[in-house]
Order: C-alpha cells, then structure tokens, then sequence
C-alpha cells in the first residue's frame, strides 16, 4: 500500500495518524520457520537483518504477515545511515553489524492472521483491532518488534509533524474504512515537513548528453572553515541551464570543496556524469530538503533562489542540525503495548 504526498494533514473522522518512520519499508511474511523480509520494490531483505529474522521466528505464532518498518537505534534516535551500511555483500560483515546495532521491526499494519486467513479486504479500523490484538498475545517481551502508535486524533499527529527529525519523517493518515489497497495511493496519504537551507555552490555537473548544467554541488563549512560537499539540486529549465554556463565557468577553480569531497562515478554514471568542475566559494543558493543525515542530504534539494545577499561564510552545517525537539524514538513508541 503506497501513499500519496500531500501538503496538509487530512482532517475528518475517517483518518487514521501514524509516524512516518525513518527506515526501510518491510513486508514480513512467517510460515513455520520460513521468514522472509521484503522491501516495499519487492526486493529481499533477509539476509542483511539475521536479527530480525531472529526476532520473527521467537514470536509463538507460526504464521503471519504483517507490514512493518525496519529501524536501527543509534544515541536515542533512529540512524538511517546504518541501515545503508547493512546492504552489503559480506555476511561476516552484516553479521557484525547485526551485533553492534540491532534493528527492530516497527509494526503498523496486519495483512493475514495466525491461521493463515488473508487480512487485506478489511477495513483498516478492523485490521488495527486485529493487530493489537495479535502484538498483547504475540509480541510482548520480545525485543526486536515495537508496535507503532495510532491515533485519530489530528492535533496528536501536527505534534509528530512538528517533531520531524531523527526519528522520523513525516506523518502518515489512512482512511479507517479502507481495505489494504497494494500499490494503490487512494487509501493513504503522507506528509513531510520541508525546509530550506542556504548552500555555497562548491561545484557542477554538466549535464551528460549535451554542454549544459546538469546539477549544482552544494556544500556547508563546518565550525572549522572546512567546506564539505552535501548534496545536490537540479531538475531546472532547459533555457536556465543553458544559460548558468555563463555564471559558472568563469568561477571554476580547484579544489571547489576542502573538507568531505563528491566521490566518483557509479556503475549508473556516463564518463561526462561522473566528472564534477570545482568552483570558487562565490555562489550562494537557497535550496528545499526533506532529511539531512550523516552530513548529506537523503534525496536531491529543490531550488529555490540564488542568494547574492549571502556571504558564502554564513553557509554552515549549523542550519542543518536536528532540532532538539526531534523525538527520540523510546519516547514515540512509548505506550505502544510492548
């Protein structure tokens, strides 16, 4: 079941609230000892989470499907960052980051119950019932599962919007009335906080079929004057990219960005993609983002504006750090039951 993004909480009696977790989307199927985690691109998962499959097979129950978020807690938070780490090809590696940080299923959503029977023409208000029930009977003590919190009431779903940070992303409304509509968008909507940060162009890309601008490298100096490359935006008029020629090449200078760096070509990047021309820190621009993590921003920015108003030195990762009202996932998932 996907959801639709939308710029406002849907208000009204038939709305369901959740938390937008930030982690990786999972199908969890159980029958016997077989457990098999799947992405939401219909990818397996198995293999990089052995604890979760740990975790599924403790549960009594010996068969299940339930739609869950996987997550991996760091320092009261919840780290994406080290949920890319575990997609790797060595299992000893996988193995040992499996002990060091353990993730956990966040469960929100039940698709068939412990005797096999298929869950998903029920509406939503039934299945919630359900899955409650299953997570008091099934799932208390176990460490590996949480049950994700629900609410109708909207006011409770703005606080999770306005704590958007380290947790999570965003908030989720389903219709009660609704059975589980796979890879349908009419059932359930998101909403992400979004804000805007100002960026020295450190560098760009031309754009791989033709002598234009491609993308803008953007980069934030640290507390030490270091510029570290952050991200990217792009996706502008074809006219404007043109045009940003005569902007950008008088400006290009080595090394564009002295601290963290764009790294190299991927197995996706054509030989004129992969290649990036340094500028010097003149450029200011104000960008839109969703998530900064780990140093960079989790998807490409949205431009905005080009800010000549500001000092490429204002441009500091200060604007980017999780505001202390960011909600820790312990205090989120407090009272869900397990």
């Amino acid at each position: 079941m996907e959801a639709l993004l939308v710029d406002e909480i849907p208000i009204g009696p038939g709305w369901q609230y959740e938390p937008k977790w930030d982690g990786f989307r999972c199908l969890v199927f159980r029958n016997g000892r077989s457990v098999e985690l799947q992405s939401k691109s219909g990818q397996s998962l198995t293999r990089y989470f052995p604890e979760v499959v740990d975790a599924v097979r403790s549960v009594p129950a010996r068969a299940f499907v339930l739609d869950a978020e996987i997550v991996i807690p760091a320092d009261g938070q919840l780290s994406f960052d080290d949920l890319l780490q575990r997609i790797h090809p060595a299992a000893s590696r996988v193995k040992t980051l499996s002990a060091e940080r353990p993730a956990l299923l966040v469960v929100f959503d039940m698709l068939a119950d412990t005797s096999g029977r298929a869950l998903v023409d029920l509406p939503l208000r039934e299945r919630r019932r359900l899955l409650e029930a299953f997570a008091t009977k099934e799932l208390a003590g176990i460490k590996g599962f949480r049950l994700s919190p629900a609410t109708t009431n909207a006011k409770a779903a703005r606080a999770w919007l306005a704590m958007t940070g380290g947790t999570f992303d965003g908030v989720v409304a389903k219709r009660l009335d609704l059975e589980y509509r796979s890879g349908d968008r009419t059932g359930m909507q998101k909403v992400k906080r979004l804000r805007t940060v100002d960026c020295v162009v450190g560098g760009f890309r031309y754009a791989s079929t033709s002598r234009v601008v491609g993308s803008l490298l953007l980069g934030l100096y640290d507390a030490k004057g270091l510029l570290h490359h952050v991200g990217f935006t792009s996706g502008f008029p074809t006219a404007e990219r043109k045009s940003m020629l005569r902007k950008l090449e008088p400006l290009i200078k080595p090394p564009g960005f002295t601290g963290r760096a764009p790294g190299g070509p991927s197995r996706w990047s054509t030989g004129r993609s992969a290649e990036w021309q340094p500028l010097a820190p003149k450029l200011v621009v104000e960008v839109r983002y969703d998530h900064f993590t780990g140093g960079r921003f989790r998807h490409g920015t949205r431009f905005l504006r080009w800010r000549p108003d500001k000092k490429p030195s204002q441009c500091t990762l200060d604007q980017v750090k999780s505001s202390r009202r960011s909600a820790s996932y312990p205090s989120v998932l407090e009272g869900s039951g397990l």
